[in-house]
């Protein structure tokens, strides 16, 4: 036998669920994943985007000397189904934007980045330490 609800309570249940604001913008604030890696050539940052084009994506070093990452899609939907009503529509629209301190040997002239397969792919390479062999003669006191 199924529960009978005589004061319309699943409704309204449902209703407070899909309408509540607070609980519905916790799901739009999640950064994408982001993996580091480190060799004795570079840093690899990769940054989950699937779906995301090249265009929407921006890497940039900004003026406190910080990398910056930046990733906004906008899905317009240009196409209108007259038989089909939307009672809700959430995924339209993401942004992120994040700023990470670099390492100080990072060669911040020479970053590179690249989308491939869902993943944003920031190069970081470090700067080459140059080896200087210092010679000379030590006076004897």
């Amino acid at each position: 036998m199924l529960p009978v609800f005589k004061n319309g309570w699943f409704p309204t249940v449902f209703d407070e669920f899909m309408n509540n604001n607070d609980m519905m913008s916790c799901a739009t604030t999640t950064a994408p994943a982001v993996n580091v890696k480190e060799s004795a050539e570079d840093y690899t940052m990769e940054v989950a985007a699937p779906g995301i084009k090249k265009e929407y994506c921006r890497v940039h070093i900004n003026d406190d000397g910080n990398l910056s990452i930046s990733i906004e899609n906008k899905m317009e939907h240009k196409e209108e189904d007259k038989k089909q009503h939307y009672l809700r529509r959430e995924f339209s629209y993401t942004n992120y934007q994040q700023n990470y301190s670099l390492p100080d040997d990072v060669d911040r002239e020479h970053i590179s980045a690249k989308v491939e397969n869902g993943i944003l792919t920031v190069v970081l390479p470090k700067m080459k330490k140059e080896e200087t062999k210092v010679s000379r003669m030590i006076e004897i006191a």
